[in-house]
């Protein structure tokens, strides 16, 4: 069995350094993986990354992430992602890596995505320039997860994660105002999803929508926001090389921070 362990939107600043680190620093004994789904940072300063790296830095296990719309604030998502990856994170961005863990081969493809909105409900590409700017940003980011994945299909995996930061399916936004949905995700994460094959899809970015959601491919998805989960993460639970099957729908209780 492969435990991801997962948690987005952890807003990190100089004033919650250390908040999360000790529950961070039990995850070797639980998880194989922590996915971090964007806004690591509150406006994606260098200071706010420099935090969010002492908290991550050698915990025992890999960590992959992908940046969020808070990350790239400050205009410096490079800086940003530097830094983490100073600390050991796989930051990615229309990338896939592959993590050894325990004997499993953990295949995560990251886009940190973008708005859009859902089938009958959205952008089109038509009209002023800044609109089909907008749509094509949104497909650019889908169309280099979708490589992504894709890639990892070619790598031997035991499992494949897609890690985003805006959400593939409205399924995890009930609970925020419909009028925003637009802004939260876009359906041509999932369609990117579906098309290439994962076993699991994690998003953050909707602090008051819904942790479980469903690609109509079949795929989970999960909204890890922190506000969300409640916790410092939570943990998911897919079939290892070994066979073993996760139980019930593959979740377990939140680490508290």
């Amino acid at each position: 069995m492969i435990r991801i362990a997962a948690v987005g939107d952890i807003h990190m600043a100089p004033d919650t350094e250390g908040t999360l680190r000790p529950a961070f620093e039990t995850l070797p004994d639980c998880a194989d993986v922590l996915l971090l789904a964007g806004d690591l940072t509150r406006h994606g300063t260098a200071e706010e990354a420099r935090v969010v790296a002492r908290e991550i830095k050698d915990l025992g296990v890999p960590v992959i992430a992908v940046l969020g719309n808070h990350d790239h604030h400050d205009d410096r998502p490079d800086l940003v992602t530097e830094i983490l990856r100073d600390a050991g994170a796989h930051v990615l961005e229309g990338e896939a890596t592959v993590v050894t863990h325990g004997g499993a081969r953990i295949g995560v493809a990251g886009s940190k995505g973008f708005g859009g909105g859902f089938v009958g409900r959205c952008a089109g590409e038509f009209g002023e320039p800044v609109m089909k700017e907008f749509v094509r940003y949104s497909r650019h980011r889908a169309e280099t997860l979708r490589a992504a994945l894709e890639d990892l299909g070619r790598r031997e995996c035991d499992v494949r994660i897609a890690l985003t930061h805006f959400s593939p399916v409205a399924d995890t936004l009930a609970g925020e105002p419909p009028e925003i949905y637009p802004f939260l995700g876009s359906y041509l994460l999932a369609e990117a999803i579906d098309t290439a094959g994962a076993d699991l899809a994690v998003h953050g970015h909707a602090h008051s929508g819904t942790e479980h959601g469903l690609t109509s491919g079949g795929v989970r998805v999960r909204n890890v926001a922190q506000p969300v989960i409640g916790g410092a993460f939570h943990i998911y639970c897919l079939p290892g090389p070994d066979g073993a099957a996760p139980p019930g729908d593959g979740s377990e209780a939140a680490a508290t921070s």
